[in-house]
C-alpha cells in the first residue's frame, strides 16, 4: 500500500479542503469520508450539497459512482467465503480501488503458492493494507477540513482532484470498450451541465455504462 499512500493522502487532503470550503457544516463534510469512503463519491456529494441539489440526485449520483465496487466485491467473494461474517463485513467496507489492487496481488501470490496458510496470510495482507489506507484517508481529509479556512483564498487546490481522477482513469483504460465509455461519459457530462438539479453527472455515468454494456454485447 506504501506506493499508493502519497497520492491518496494528497487526494484526501484536497477533498477535505473542498468540504471545508463548501457551504455545509465542517463535520458533515468530513463525515462523507467514513460514510461514503470513496473520493469520487465524496467530491460529488459535497459539490451537490453545496449547490443545494435534490437529495435524491445526491444519493443516485453516489450510488452510480460507487457501482464499480459491485465488480470488486464479486471478484473477492469467492476468496472471502470461508472467512467469518464480521471479517467479510469489515473487508467489504474497506473495499476501494487501492485496497482491491493490493489485495488482488496478495491473493494471486497465495493462489500460486497454494495451501490454507498462504490464503490466511493473503487475508491479513489485504486487511492490513486496507486499514492503513482508510486511516490515512480519514486523517488526511480531516486535516483538510480543519485547515481549509486557514489557506489563502487564492490558493486553489481543487484542480488536484480532477487531475488525480484523470490519472486513475487513464491507467484503467486498457481496451476500446473503456475508451468509448470514457469519451461518451465526458461528452454527455459537458452537454449535461445545463440540466436542472445537477442531473448531468448522473446522466453521463449512465450513458458511459450503457455504451460499455452495448460494446461488450457486440464483441464476438
Amino acid at each position: 500500500m506504501a506506493t499508493w499512500l502519497p497520492g491518496m493522502a494528497t487526494y484526501g487532503l484536497v477533498v477535505g479542503v473542498a468540504a471545508g470550503k463548501a457551504d455545509v457544516p465542517a463535520l458533515a463534510g468530513w463525515l462523507t469520508g467514513p460514510l461514503l469512503y470513496s473520493g469520487g463519491a465524496q467530491v460529488a456529494a459535497v459539490g451537490l450539497f453545496d449547490a443545494e441539489a435534490a437529495g435524491v440526485v445526491v444519493i443516485a449520483t453516489v450510488l452510480a459512482i460507487n457501482a464499480r465496487l459491485l465488480v470488486y466485491s464479486a471478484a473477492s467473494g469467492a476468496r472471502w467465503r470461508s472467512t467469518p461474517r464480521w471479517w467479510r463485513a469489515l473487508a467489504c467496507y474497506l473495499l476501494v480501488d487501492p485496497s482491491f489492487a493490493v489485495g488482488a496481488d496478495g491473493y494471486a501470490r497465495a493462489e500460486a503458492a497454494g495451501g490454507s496458510e498462504a490464503m490466511s496470510e493473503a487475508h491479513d495482507h489485504y486487511l492490513g493494507a486496507a486499514v492503513v489506507l482508510c486511516a490515512t484517508w480519514l486523517l488526511a481529509s480531516g486535516i483538510g477540513v480543519l485547515t481549509a479556512d486557514a489557506l489563502p483564498t487564492g490558493l486553489e487546490l481543487a484542480f488536484v482532484v480532477p487531475l488525480f481522477l484523470l490519472g486513475e482513469t487513464q491507467r484503467r483504460i486498457t481496451d476500446r470498450v473503456g475508451l468509448r465509455a470514457v469519451l461518451v461519459t465526458v461528452a454527455v457530462a459537458i452537454v449535461g451541465r445545463a440540466l436542472p438539479l445537477h442531473l448531468g453527472v448522473l446522466t453521463a455515468i449512465a450513458a458511459g455504462l450503457a455504451v460499455a454494456a452495448m460494446t461488450l454485447e457486440d464483441q464476438p
